[in-house]
């Protein structure tokens, strides 16, 4: 009997709807985890995949390593059936392989796809026929049609190829680019409409299923190109509105004007506006990097996006214009930089979150010492701060009692733990990146 388009997704949706499906998330970090824990509310019985096993070790003792997800969440979910391992012969076993691993830039700022691509060559000698793949790491147009699914089909040993329709045999790819937002509790994450592109109709009906199980609201689109444009519009449109007011502040503090005042005024204009507020730079894994992901792609096609490198070159160059504020404000007070004691005030990328990826407060750091400064820091988040991708700090927080000890005290990450004017009180110089210090009246204060 010949099983018609209709037939499948049915029987996919029904084991969707029973909960009989089982689904595979691999890289249990920022995306991975809390997705995974979504599916799990929902009942689904998850398998967590990560290649550190130190990682898969807390989860399977029910800890985190995450401080916005308790541990009590992961032994709930544990409790519903989800395991974490780090053998992927499991995927074996998977009805829905989602993927949510890392896309940094290599040094040259050009996207270094090999996360994804170790990930997919591990999963390829497992996959069934009728499993569906999903990635949901931020990449360039293109990257699912012409990486993973290559990958998929000349890695597995069955000889099974994508299937862009029911009626035939073979996996089944589909792109949702993850739309995390850490330390936003404003909105629930199933609130959130989660965008799918699928390679063929099956594909899509069958991912968009998929979500519709946690997702309020689920937005298909034509294809995994468009789905993966999509994300970049939404991270690139940030950058550049990020830039625009990085280079309004420069401007704004050699005309004398307290762009935030400006900001503040101009957002209460009830249309055609929408706030966004300068920085030190910008961190996270996306809106620092996908303007470059984007330009190297557009260089495939005799197109450069000017507009977009620019907005990310201004905002890679922040951290720099911060450290020169230092150095100016350490003049006027007769004390050179080198030799100065200086505090850095939150390495995370922005407010109440443990995250640090691509956080300009390294960069700060590091420049900072690269002057001759010594420097340290304090972080409610990070009681150590070692060695990562780009950086090589091996720090441990400093208290801020011993805030009178230092020089000048830089403002990096405006967490919500810290009480400013007692800081403001008890140091000599504060360099404010970030506004923190808006109300307090102080000599000793720096904005920039």
């Amino acid at each position: 009997m010949v099983t018609t388009c209709m037939d499948r997704t049915i029987e996919f949706e029904h084991r969707l709807e029973t909960r009989e499906a089982r689904i595979g998330i691999i890289g249990m970090g920022y995306v991975g985890l809390p997705l995974a824990l979504l599916f799990s509310e929902e009942r689904f019985r998850i398998t967590g995949f990560d290649i550190e096993r130190g990682k898969v070790n807390k989860l399977n003792q029910g800890g985190s390593y995450i401080v916005r997800i308790p541990g009590t969440e992961i032994q709930l979910a544990q409790s519903r059936g989800f395991s974490a391992t780090a053998d992927f012969s499991q995927i074996a076993q998977i009805d829905v392989v989602i993927i949510c691993v890392p896309t940094p830039l290599n040094d040259h700022h050009e996207p270094d796809l090999s996360y994804i691509t170790d990930t997919v060559r591990s999963v390829a000698p497992y996959v069934q026929n009728g499993q569906l793949i999903i990635l949901e790491s931020t990449t360039y147009p293109g990257t699912t049609e012409e990486v993973v699914v290559p990958l998929l089909e000349q890695g597995n040993p069955s000889g099974l190829r994508l299937a862009r329709d029911a009626e035939s045999d073979g996996f089944y790819v589909a792109f949702s680019p993850e739309r995390e937002d850490p330390g936003n509790d404003t909105i629930a994450r199933r609130d959130v409409p989660k965008v799918v592109g699928g390679c063929g109709p099956a594909a899509l009906e069958m991912a968009s299923a998929v979500y519709g199980t946690i997702f309020n609201r689920t937005v298909p689109v034509s294809s995994p190109a468009a789905a993966e444009m999509t994300k970049l519009l939404e991270n690139i449109y940030r950058c550049v509105n990020i830039a625009l007011v990085n280079e309004l502040k420069q401007l704004c503090m050699r005309m004398g004007i307290d762009l935030f005042e400006v900001i503040d005024a101009a957002k209460t204009k009830p249309f055609g506006f929408q706030a966004f507020y300068p920085g030190p730079g910008l961190g996270g894994h996306c809106i620092p990097i996908d303007p470059f992901y984007l330009s190297w792609k557009a260089k495939q096609f005799d197109f450069d996006t000017r507009f977009i490198e620019l907005a990310g070159q201004v905002n890679l160059a922040m951290p720099y214009f911060v450290v020169e504020n230092v150095v100016e404000a350490m003049s006027q007070r007769d004390k050179a930089l080198r030799g100065a004691r200086v505090l850095v005030l939150g390495v995370a990328y922005k407010r109440d979150i443990d995250d640090l990826r691509e956080s300009p407060s390294l960069t700060i750091i590091e420049l900072l010492k690269q002057r001759g400064a010594q420097v340290e820091y304090n972080d409610p988040f990070f009681a150590f701060v070692g060695r990562g991708r780009k950086y090589d700090l091996n720090l441990t927080s400093t208290s801020l009692d011993r805030i009178p000890e230092f020089d000048c005290v830089v403002i990096a990450t405006d967490h919500s733990q810290y009480e400013y004017s007692m800081i403001v009180q008890k140091a000599r110089l504060v360099v404010d990146t970030r506004n923190a210090t808006k109300g307090i009246q102080s000599a000793n204060i720096v904005r920039c």
